[in-house]
């Protein structure tokens, strides 16, 4: 069957789904996506998604890039795109932001050459009443200088194990961290690290561990000891999900020609 690709730009809240990737238990965003293509196509075509990164349970996205390959006949546009999905898609939190028809050799996920994330800490004595689902609540004061110097040791290239899922299935542990902002605004502690890949848990175990040095549990040149231990064991918590956002996916050109 002859097919047009369409890349989409997808924001979700990804609480109460189990994340990007279909399970045997429990809705994922993948198979809501998925499911709605195919009633654009009057559910006559099996249609698959791939996506630039496979978000996990509880985690939210502001800019996750998908694409669906389409059968070749159908007069789609970017606005059917984004309408069909966004209306088949309700009453889930998926949104489809943009969508642009892209080449076949184009992937939303090999084509990508980086990948920004944003990890929300609620710094303050009293719980979220708001935003529960949204940041990880940590009482104790955290010294963000003292984070921000330990965060330094973790630029550059490097074997990530210490900071990887024990179940990651990646080939190799090297991975280059290109850029990792830390900086407070009243309450909230923002971390932002930005790579052309991560490792499974990789965000969530380098927030983790610099949680426990902005407290003092650790001097901040533990981050460099850490790292050079190559053992997950001596890296710090793996911070909840709910503070977690996967921001944008860059790519050498802008798929989204047609913005919705």
């Amino acid at each position: 069957m002859d097919i047009q690709r369409w890349a989409v730009k997808i924001e979700y809240d990804g609480t109460g789904l189990v994340g990007w990737q279909r399970q045997k238990k429990g809705l994922s965003i993948q198979q809501v996506l998925e499911e709605a293509a195919e009633k654009i196509c009057n559910n006559q075509y099996k249609i698959n998604s791939i996506t630039a990164g496979r978000t996990d349970s509880g985690v939210h996205a502001m800019g996750q890039v998908a694409h669906l390959d389409f059968p070749a006949h159908l007069p789609l546009t970017a606005k059917k795109i984004c309408d069909g999905l966004n209306h088949y898609m309700k009453p889930h939190a998926i949104a489809i932001l943009q969508a642009g028809q892209v080449d076949l050799q184009w992937s939303a996920r090999f084509t990508a050459v980086q990948r920004k994330y944003r990890y929300v800490i609620l710094n303050r004595l009293s719980r979220p009443a708001l935003n529960t689902n949204y940041v990880w609540h940590v009482r104790k004061p955290l010294d963000v200088d003292k984070m921000v110097r330990a965060a330094q040791y973790l630029l550059g290239q490097h074997d990530f194990t210490s900071f990887r899922a024990t179940a990651c299935q990646a080939n190799s542990p090297i991975r280059k961290l290109d850029r990792f902002d830390i900086y407070k605004k009243d309450d909230y502690i923002y971390f932002e690290p930005e790579a052309r890949s991560f490792l499974h848990h990789q965000v969530r175990n380098m927030v983790g561990t610099l949680k426990m040095i902005g407290d003092g549990y650790w001097p901040e040149e533990q981050a460099f000891t850490i790292l050079q231990a190559k053992d997950r064991k001596a890296a710090g918590i793996n911070a909840p999900a709910t503070g977690l956002f996967l921001t944008e996916v860059i790519y050498p050109t802008d798929p989204f020609i047609e913005q919705i």
